[in-house]
């Protein structure tokens, strides 16, 4: 986890209703609000005046979000409502339990203004850490020219692979994401492979499983 500058504090709860009926939530997403999340604070607001960084376009500012969780999973819809309401890039701290054996991970997704509209966000899948122990100490904020920058380390750092030779972030982010849908393929083929009985479905699925595979690894590097 990073550790902000002290005047980028914001500190305002912000109220689970009010996020989300902004985005016109329905019922089974304000019932995981009530279920999976126990107060939401807006922790920080890297901007210009609070970093000394300039904004770039697509990434005015960035914010930070404390969630304090009630159950050890947080539903990634949730996620997303908030992302919905907040016409900035956020990056999520989410907090399980309390005390000595709280536990905390950062999660955000890469979020960008659409190409088509630039009023409108648009949100890749979302990325995370392994959960550490809250009082882990805190590393410094990333050297960077500017917030686009800024917000591109601290993305970079959530990433389950680290990028090609010169490969940008928006590519990379795609990668992953075509790398997880690969991966659900395998899966599916693995699982279709299981059940098949007819030795020559069997012969023409493993065909398949191995072209999968052979493309999910040339993904992978």
């Amino acid at each position: 986890m990073v550790s902000y500058p002290k005047q980028a504090e914001f500190g305002r709860t912000l109220p689970k209703n009010k996020i989300y009926e902004h985005s016109g939530a329905n019922t089974r997403l304000k019932d995981l609000f009530v279920e999976q999340v126990e107060q939401i604070v807006w922790r920080y607001k890297l901007a210009p005046e609070t970093t000394n960084l300039p904004a770039k376009p697509g990434v005015p500012e960035i914010q930070v979000f404390a969630i304090q969780l009630k159950t050890p999973e947080l539903h990634h819809d949730v996620l997303r409502c908030i992302d919905g309401a907040v016409q900035f890039p956020i990056i999520f701290e989410l907090t399980y339990g309390s005390g000595a054996d709280a536990l905390t991970q950062v999660v955000a997704a890469y979020k960008r203004p659409s190409d088509a509209d630039a009023s409108r966000w648009v949100l890749s899948d979302y990325f995370a850490t392994d959960w550490w122990h809250a009082a882990t100490a805190r590393v410094a904020l990333p050297l960077s020219l500017d917030l686009a920058g800024l917000y591109e380390q601290l993305l970079r750092r959530l990433l389950p692979l680290p990028a090609r030779t010169q490969e940008p972030l928006a590519a990379l982010v795609t990668r992953i994401e075509k790398i997880t849908t690969k991966r659900r393929e395998v899966e599916r083929a693995e699982a279709h492979l299981a059940k098949e009985k007819q030795f020559n479905r069997k012969v023409e699925i493993n065909a398949t499983l191995r072209q999968l595979k052979t493309e999910l690894e040339q993904m992978s590097r």
